[in-house]
């Protein structure tokens, strides 16, 4: 009887070799495997870095377009208006400030939608910037031309002020030339009316106790004074009452008057200055030569010498006398 051991059976080394080789070959086919799974993914990797990196260029080559464009823009909307240049140079330092922002998201891949947003809103910006500065060139055109309309109306209205000023000034001289005129003519009508007289004589008198008026040379010894004219013709003067203001003036040279005797003043018409006079005698005219005479008696010692004797008809002098006492 056969006797079987009980021992394992070894395995044989071709069959070592083979469990080994599977398992090398398994490793490298995991390696393998994950090579390639990791060079595509550094390939997905690598081509999303590229598109970003040519998107952030592209983004950048608009941004930097549309800036310029709108500085460019804005640049050709500056005027001589000096409010609408500052308006359009702070508007230009704010598309600054804002490009300035999105070059900076555009350094940061993880932000370029947020750029691109922001290049959008700028664009949006500088339509409002744009259409902002041409309503208000719009308005500012609108209103030069109300301005330059008003500044013609004031010119025109001006120029008919300055034509009634002169007008009113031809007129204010040609009335200043008639009242001239008239009254020119005025004064020589009434000139024309003067009444002249002659024959202008005085004479002392000295009234005796007896109540006999005798005719006396020395001034000691008069106590009155008469005085007589004539007065002459004028057609121009209508017939009626007449006033003539009777002036003695003493050696002294003194107009002697006393109010409660009927002395007052009378305005020379030539000079304007008032004159007084002694007394005034009243006669209806009738175009005729008349003798006035009338009395001065002063109560008063009268001064030796010459007198003299002036005669006034409407404020002008009508005749002159003189007389002399001892």
């Amino acid at each position: 009887m056969n006797h079987q051991s009980n021992q394992p059976a070894t395995p044989s080394p071709n069959r070592n070799h083979f469990v080994i080789a599977a398992a090398v070959g398994a490793l490298m086919v995991f390696a393998i495997g994950f090579l390639a799974w990791s060079n595509h993914q550094k390939s997905k990797h690598l081509e999303q870095s590229y598109i970003e990196v040519n998107e952030a260029h592209t983004l950048n080559a608009e941004l930097e377009t549309s800036y310029n464009n709108a500085i460019a823009e804005l640049e050709s909307l500056k005027g001589t208006n000096a409010e609408m240049n500052a308006l359009i140079e702070k508007q230009q330092a704010e598309l600054g400030e804002q490009k300035d922002r999105i070059a900076g998201l555009l350094k940061d891949r993880n932000r370029l939608n947020q750029a691109r947003k922001e290049i959008s809103n700028m664009k949006t910006q500088i339509e409002s910037y744009v259409a902002e500065i041409e309503a208000l060139k719009a308005q500012n055109t609108e209103l030069a031309g109300t301005n330059e309309q008003l500044t013609i109306q004031k010119q025109e209205l001006f120029n008919s002020l300055q034509t009634k000023v002169m007008e009113n000034t031809q007129l204010s001289e040609a009335k200043a030339t008639l009242v001239s005129q008239n009254e020119d003519l005025s004064r020589s009508v009434k000139i024309g009316s003067v009444i002249k007289v002659k024959n202008v004589r005085a004479e002392g008198l000295k009234v005796t106790s007896s109540g006999k008026v005798k005719e006396k040379k020395s001034a000691k010894r008069v106590d009155q004074l008469k005085v007589c004219f004539t007065t002459m013709t004028n057609d121009v003067v209508k017939p009626g009452v007449e006033q003539f203001f009777v002036r003695i003036i003493n050696p002294r040279g003194e107009t002697m008057a006393i109010e409660d005797l009927g002395s007052g003043t009378v305005v020379h018409e030539k000079t304007g200055e008032e004159v007084r006079f002694t007394q005034f005698a009243e006669t209806e005219y009738t175009n005729d030569e008349q003798n006035l005479c009338l009395l001065w008696n002063p109560d008063a010692s009268f001064d030796s010498g010459t007198y003299t004797i002036e005669i006034y008809n409407k404020g002008y002098l009508s005749g002159t006398g003189s007389f002399e006492l001892k």
